[in-house]
């Protein structure tokens, strides 16, 4: 099969590579669509603690049933599915009580195991949903990144009242932006400095700023009551907790610089909520698909779609700067 193989930092190939074989419980998917995402910008880049060359990237997927591994019977040759690409191990207190991300032995696709950003890749019957024929393959790869946007928005306890800022317009701050709309929120304010990202956030309805003037002017007088970050840096952390009000709430989701200095201080006196998001349960996965095969989430007039052999120069286009997409997807 054709694979886009990371083989050192800074350097995709596409490479003949044989077929995986399904065992025990396991399903081999043809892929036909899969997303890039911003942690394996990082990868690329050698930055990524997780992922080391030689590796087959790849998490964001959708696709057919191209094999069936043994005691696997849910699903038929030729079937569209998506998969979560998380794997955990099922039995501890964390996946009994739902929260398969927080388990030990988890594993990513496209990180602790070869991923799909090829033609055909493994994964674990449990974690693949079907879709219909109304949703195309490009939706359905959008789940993973839409669960993520779910489990920021269970976690910061939205009600359809609440006040949001969210600081970056990447494709989750964009995705978190649809799945706190679907659920009824509005005036929902964004902050970036890329201009062709704010353009894609005020086409979807949100409030565009890109600089503490706007955002003073945008506001609410006593401060939002949630904030969430979804870049990762010390500025934007500080950014957020400086925005909430007395008692509001904010989400970490970005994962970019490792340590961060807070005004601890006031997050005690102002009695903050602080929260770390960090993937998605499988619950947010099946609440993203549904979602999204509901129509009321959707990224696709912001995705490009690019063929496997383009990858390098897809990562390398999305490192100079994306421009006005929000997503590109890989068709293989």
């Amino acid at each position: 099969m054709r694979a886009l193989v990371y083989e050192n930092p800074k350097v995709l190939n596409v490479r003949h590579v044989p077929i995986p074989e399904p065992g025990e419980g396991e399903l081999l998917i043809r892929v036909r669509r899969v997303g890039i995402c911003g942690s394996e910008l990082s990868g690329y880049l050698g930055h990524s603690s997780l992922r080391k060359p030689p590796l087959i990237m790849g998490h964001e997927f959708a696709g057919t049933i191209a094999g069936l591994g043994r005691q696997a019977d849910k699903f038929r040759i030729g079937e569209r599915v998506t998969a979560n690409p998380l794997h955990s191990c099922r039995s501890c207190d964390m996946c009994v009580g739902g929260s398969a991300q927080l388990c030990a032995e988890r594993k990513l696709v496209g990180a602790h195991v070869q991923g799909a950003f090829a033609e055909y890749v493994v994964v674990s019957e449990a974690n693949v949903f079907p879709i219909p024929e109304s949703v195309s393959f490009e939706e359905a790869a959008y789940a993973e990144p839409f669960a993520c946007a779910v489990h920021v928005c269970r976690l910061s306890g939205l009600s359809a009242n609440d006040r949001v800022l969210i600081v970056g317009a990447g494709p989750i701050g964009l995705c978190v932006l649809a799945s706190a709309q679907a659920m009824g929120l509005h005036d929902i304010v964004v902050m970036d400095l890329n201009p062709e990202r704010l353009r894609i956030v005020r086409e979807l309805g949100g409030v565009a700023v890109s600089n503490q003037q706007e955002l003073d002017q945008a506001r609410p007088k006593p401060g939002f009551d949630v904030a969430v970050d979804a870049v990762g840096a010390q500025t934007t952390r500080l950014r957020c907790i400086e925005s909430v009000r007395r008692g509001g709430r904010v989400v970490f989701s970005g994962l970019h610089e490792a340590d961060a200095s807070l005004p601890v201080n006031t997050i005690i006196r102002e009695e903050l909520k602080l929260v770390g998001a960090f993937a998605y349960t499988p619950e947010d996965f099946a609440t993203a698909l549904s979602r999204i095969t509901g129509g009321t989430c959707s990224l696709l007039p912001w995705t490009a779609l690019e063929p496997l052999e383009q990858g390098e120069a897809c990562f390398e286009k999305l490192i100079r700067g994306p421009g006005s997409i929000a997503k590109i997807m890989l068709v293989v």
